[in-house]
């Protein structure tokens, strides 16, 4: 038995047989052919690429009718490489000028394509990996094999392998595919994200798990823990059965506290609200009991095209999301692109650090029509709704000012043109850097309210990439210097009467739930599934319990004490939920 310990994309346990998908490496020898052949040839290629469009379509449309037509939206890249005429071009002078044959030439050219990608930073990785899925898929129709295919399993199976194309993942056959481990890293990768739509436990950043596998060896798959287990014992398995029953169990009682407030045994009320990406997943939220929602990403908009999305696009997407929720809170958070997203495809160069480089609202700021194409539809959207609006990533008050003075220019530009918008709309700004909490008491000042952003907080704090499985180890939440700028941030907006959430993972992972009660927070916003164990416990506990546990927690000095203590203080809490 031997387990391995990665990063939980995707909660739920999965006990299953293995199959290892293998990386799909076609053997393309280099061979020449005579000059009445290369015709021919181009013929092969003609037919590989229609086969190859009209695959790419059926499976974006079987995406967007499972899972939604934004995550389907991935596929545009491929469609669109698919149909560019200077790609074309390079295959056809490759098989008339060079005359070779149309697989070696398809090998070659997008080889070349994919390692002028590698060639740029890292996070254009998942890039490199949609260039090597339309690789293969072309070479499958050219040379005729077919693919180890995960949407036709006859039985159960943990899926395991080094990466997953986004094509692949996407088709996997949910009645049969139980669970997911990856060996690559990247909680925000196409892959992760396409398994946590589908319910699918995976996880991620498990570095060599493939090796240590090889299909048919039995498998848990831990997707809450963040754990795989290889060839488990009797015992294991048991106890797993046991706990995955439990955990369906308790996830099904929680079901009755969907219209319940969340309020402390004391009477102290909680807000409770959902994290989302897309229009569809409000539903998940409300019926998870969530109150609103307190993040709303908008990024997707701009991924998986090419094209910059219309103030009208814009616009039906927060209206939508407005509609859906009825007059419930909803925070929009302006666009946070940059890094390993839409705005290194625009740069004339890529950036060496781009974590640290032209990201979110710096972005904004430097791409000014753009970010006012936002905040027109955000206006717009904003009649007769509650709706806020919400800066990423700001540092320093000039970036939050500036941003300001963009908004209010927007407005006079509205006012002008006659169109109606809320005037009172609330303006905040995440708290997602240790220049921003240090600061809180000046940002105070200047904002309606402050959402935490605990994600990058713990990357930028500990100096940790969090998509790096080489450094998963070093990035936690429960870091003492993390857990005291928390503090000060909601310190800082009791002091001057603004409201403070907390949208990072932290809010929806139940054993940080009383701790951050404890320390004054009184808004979660989280993944909707994690909206019931919130409650749960926050309608288990005292305010003067919680704050016992914080007064104890901001004592210790080490991550691992603190992660300790929690552990033991949430299961007296709720046994049910941290059962062994």
């Amino acid at each position: 038995m031997k387990t391995k310990k990665g990063i939980g994309v995707s909660p739920g346990v999965a006990i299953a047989p293995a199959v290892v998908v293998d990386t799909e490496e076609f053997d393309v020898p280099e061979r020449h052919v005579s000059e009445d052949l290369t015709q021919a040839e181009l013929v092969r290629l003609r037919r590989a690429c229609d086969v190859s469009r009209k695959e790419i379509r059926t499976l974006q449309e079987q995406t967007a009718k499972q899972i939604g037509k934004e995550t389907a939206s991935i596929f545009d890249f491929h469609l669109g490489l698919l149909n560019d005429k200077v790609l074309q071009k390079k295959f056809s002078d490759a098989i008339s000028i060079s005359r070779v044959t149309a697989e070696y030439a398809v090998a070659t050219v997008l080889r070349a394509y994919a390692k002028d990608f590698l060639a740029m930073p890292e996070y254009l990785a998942d890039r490199v990996k949609d260039i090597y899925d339309i690789e293969k898929r072309l070479l499958r129709n050219l040379i005729g094999q077919r693919r180890q295919s995960l949407t036709q399993l006859k039985k159960d199976r943990n899926v395991l392998a080094h990466d997953l194309t986004p094509s692949q993942t996407a088709c996997m056959d949910r009645d049969h595919v139980q669970g997911l481990a990856i060996d690559a890293g990247g909680a925000t990768s196409h892959t992760a994200i396409v398994a946590k739509a589908l319910g699918i436990p995976a996880v991620v950043g498990l570095n060599d798990v493939t090796a240590a596998v090889s299909t048919g060896d039995t498998v848990i798959i831990d997707g809450t823990r963040g754990m795989v287990i290889i060839n488990p014992d009797e015992a294991t398995i048991e106890s797993y059965r046991i706990y995955a029953q439990q955990q369906v169990q308790f996830i099904h009682s929680l079901d009755a506290l969907r219209d319940l407030p969340a309020i402390t045994r004391d009477g102290h009320e909680v807000t409770l609200l959902g994290n989302i990406e897309f229009p569809g997943e409000v539903a998940a939220v409300l019926e998870k009991g969530g109150q609103g929602i307190g993040l709303y990403r908008t990024e997707f908009l701009y991924l998986g095209t090419d094209k910059e999305p219309t103030e009208a696009d814009h616009f039906h997407a927060y209206r939508e999301v407005l509609t859906l929720c009825e007059g419930r809170p909803v925070t929009i958070r302006t666009v946070d692109l940059g890094a390993d997203k839409y705005t290194q495809q625009r740069a004339r160069a890529p950036e060496r650090n781009p974590f640290l480089g032209c990201r979110s609202i710096r972005y904004c700021l430097q791409n000014l029509p753009m970010f006012k194409t936002q905040l027109r539809a955000i206006l717009r959207a904003s009649i007769g709704s509650r709706v806020s609006m919400l800066f990423p990533l700001i540092t320093n008050l000039l970036e939050l000012r500036q941003a300001k003075t963009i908004v209010r220019d927007v407005m006079e530009d509205l006012e002008e043109e006659g169109i109606e918008y809320r005037s009172d709309i609330s303006i905040g700004m995440m708290v997602e850097t240790p220049s921003a909490a240090l600061m809180c008491d000046s940002f105070a000042k200047e904002v309606d309210f402050f959402s935490l952003g605990t994600n990058d907080l713990v990357q930028y704090t500990l100096a940790v990439d969090r998509g790096n499985e080489r450094v998963a180890s070093l990035f936690s939440v429960a870091h003492p210097a993390v857990l005291r700028l928390i503090k000060q941030v909601i310190r800082a907006g009791q002091r001057h009467g603004i409201p403070v959430s907390l949208c990072g993972e932290m809010a929806g992972d139940p054993q940080y739930t009383l701790l951050l009660l404890g320390l004054g927070l009184r808004c979660f916003s989280s993944s909707p599934p994690a909206i019931p164990e919130v409650k749960k416990i926050i309608r288990s506990v005292t305010l003067e319990q919680a704050a016992e546990v914080a007064r104890r927690v901001m004592s210790f000095d080490s991550d691992k004490e603190i992660i300790n203590y929690l552990r033991v203080e949430t299961r007296r809490v709720l046994p049910e939920m941290y059962s062994d």
